[in-house]
């Protein structure tokens, strides 16, 4: 009997890409679906629209945006699959490939989760992932293997990757059991990563599959340099450092965002007139230190 994948997805304000998604899992993929989509307090109801629209699918919603932590955890405490798979809903697939990461998940049991190769949707398509490079104990920088090269087959190789990329994974079941809920903390950004490192913290791996591609639609949501988006990557990455590193390392690493990164990033903002990703920028250095139980 083939395993049973609860495909996870959060939307917020995207109807239309989220619909695209839905349809483009139930265009290509035949193994059996569970499509469960979490509308994190949209504007408008838009979980009841899609369950008007597909009656087959769970439909979740919360009044409130719990961040991409808080409706992932939402839709985990729904699923009954076997595995769960979070998907962007700016993510399309157009192949029915995602038994592949069923596979890898069944045949090592040391691998806790899997992503597939992830290209973007916009031409020329090509590369955005193909596993993490680890980051760097101080700056905390690293790269995504293969971002913006061609799908030439250079990167079809499997591989053990640090990090799982949030635009598309998939867990075992009880994954957010033993490792925990993804940290809501962050709001935005940075999660995914944290979680990786509880993941690995259980004693699994993390795999790269590139028999499975998904497509993505990058930063539809927030946008590629808004303030938004340049606010909680300037306070998460902080927090992650907080949160990840110990000893001399964690004031090192916090030290160095604050007196370097920062800095810089602002002045780089500024230079090209962007007074609002600067003010963002500075804010979200400040919002590190306004949180409470940076640990929790």
């Amino acid at each position: 009997m083939k395993p049973l994948i609860s495909v996870i997805s959060v939307n917020y304000n995207g109807y239309g890409l989220t619909c695209a998604m839905v349809e483009s899992l139930r265009r290509h993929v035949t193994a059996p679906l569970e499509i469960i989509v979490v509308d994190n307090g949209s504007a408008r109801d838009e979980a009841a629209m899609l369950r008007e629209r597909y009656p087959g699918i769970k439909a979740l919603r919360s009044e409130r945006n719990l961040g991409f932590a808080g409706g992932n955890n939402l839709g985990f405490a729904a699923a009954a699959g076997d595995y769960l798979l979070l998907l962007n809903n700016d993510t399309e697939v157009e192949d029915d490939t995602l038994h592949y990461l069923c596979e890898t998940l069944t045949g090592n049991p040391a691998i806790g989760a899997v992503c597939p190769k992830i290209r973007f949707f916009a031409p020329p398509r090509h590369i955005q992932f193909a596993g993490y490079t680890p980051l760097t104990h101080v700056t905390l920088r690293n790269a995504l293997i293969g971002f913006g090269m061609p799908d030439d087959g250079s990167f079809d190789m499997p591989r053990d990757t640090p990090y799982a990329h949030g635009a598309a994974m998939m867990v075992r079941r009880e994954v957010p059991r033993k490792a925990g809920p993804m940290p809501d903390i962050y709001f935005l950004y940075y999660e995914e990563l944290d979680w990786s490192v509880r993941i690995r913290e259980q004693g699994w791996k993390i795999a790269y599959d590139p028999r499975c591609t998904v497509f993505h639609k990058e930063s539809a949501t927030t946008g590629q340099q808004s303030p938004l988006r340049s606010y909680y990557l300037t306070r998460n990455r902080l927090l992650f450092a907080w949160r990840n590193l110990h000893g001399t390392a964690r004031m090192l690493s916090v030290a160095y965002q604050l007196l370097i990164a920062v800095p810089k990033s602002i002045a780089a903002a500024l230079a090209h007139g962007r007074r609002d990703l600067a003010k963002a920028i500075r804010h979200g250095a400040g919002g590190f230190f306004t949180l409470k139980n940076k640990t929790v």
